[in-house]
């Protein structure tokens, strides 16, 4: 029998059925593992083993002999054998009255995949992008698949962690050559599911060219105005003399200053009728 569970569940591994006439405490009932390791046991109706591993984790019906597990755990997964022996009384020995084996198949939910895109920088025309797919925590060993518009495409690479009894991370890496926008869907599938992703992919830009930067536009800018103001200092210190003593700094002529004198008109002297010269 084959039985399905995920980490953290509750799990029944079913057994045979003993009689309702008859009592567990007929009956010897041994749950173990494959490799012998002895998970439950009971004789006469009292447990008998004790496991680490799984005390506060089992118990056993003591009807139908089901085995619960809780909480699962990925070191449950495995095949599991109940073996019932039957006691016919003190002095006959054990008689056996049913071998049931199970399988158990734990599973683990991977995260949802993280999938990412980075244009390439050699040159901005390139129209290839790095599409990178990652997802962890899952169990069992998943299988990671990707399409580019629903067509499948093939990874350059691929990685999954080894994994004993733990779970289990992959990363998968393609490079894709975008001439359009294009959807791209990452899937991680373990154990019959599957959790997907997908990403919508924007054609890269045109090359364009780009302006000065910025700091050689301030470099011309301040040197215009340096040079400005340089040559209005000048341009005032040169005027603003002049200006100033225009009319002191012309030099003392004693000639011109007595010809002025001599070319100026004579006051006026008017004889008043009542007067008469001597």
């Amino acid at each position: 029998k084959t039985v399905k569970s995920k980490v953290g569940d509750r799990v029944a591994l079913p057994c045979c059925k003993i009689p309702s006439s008859e009592s567990l405490q007929n009956y010897r009932v041994y749950w173990q593992k494959t490799t012998m390791e002895v998970v439950l046991a009971y004789d006469y109706g009292e447990k008998i083993s004790r496991n680490e591993q799984y005390d506060n984790r089992t118990e056993m019906d003591g009807r139908n002999l089901t085995l619960w597990i809780s909480p699962v755990e990925i070191r449950d997964n495995g095949s599991y054998d109940c073996v019932v022996q039957h006691r016919k009384s003190s002095q006959n020995p054990v008689v056996l009255f049913c071998v049931e084996h199970v399988t158990l198949f734990v599973t683990a939910d991977f995260s949802k995949p993280d999938v990412t895109a980075e244009v390439a920088a050699d040159s901005c025309e390139s129209t290839e992008v790095l599409v990178t797919c990652s997802s962890h925590g899952g169990f069992v060993k998943p299988r990671i698949s990707g399409a580019l518009n629903n067509k499948s495409v093939v990874w350059a690479a691929s990685w999954v962690s080894a994994s004993g009894l733990s779970t289990y991370s992959v990363t998968a890496k393609l490079w894709l050559n975008v001439t359009k926008d294009s959807s791209f869907t990452c899937s991680v599938e373990y154990n019959g599911l599957v959790r997907s992703t997908s990403l919508l992919l924007n054609k890269t830009n045109d090359c364009i060219i780009l302006p000065a930067p910025a700091r050689y536009n301030i470099i011309t800018a301040s040197t215009i105005i340096i040079v400005l103001f340089l040559l209005a200092v000048t341009l005032t210190a040169r005027c603003l003399p002049r200006r100033a003593c225009c009319r002191c700094c012309k030099p003392h002529d004693p000639v011109e200053e007595g010809m002025k004198d001599h070319t100026k008109a004579p006051p006026s002297s008017k004889a008043t009728p009542g007067t008469s010269a001597v």
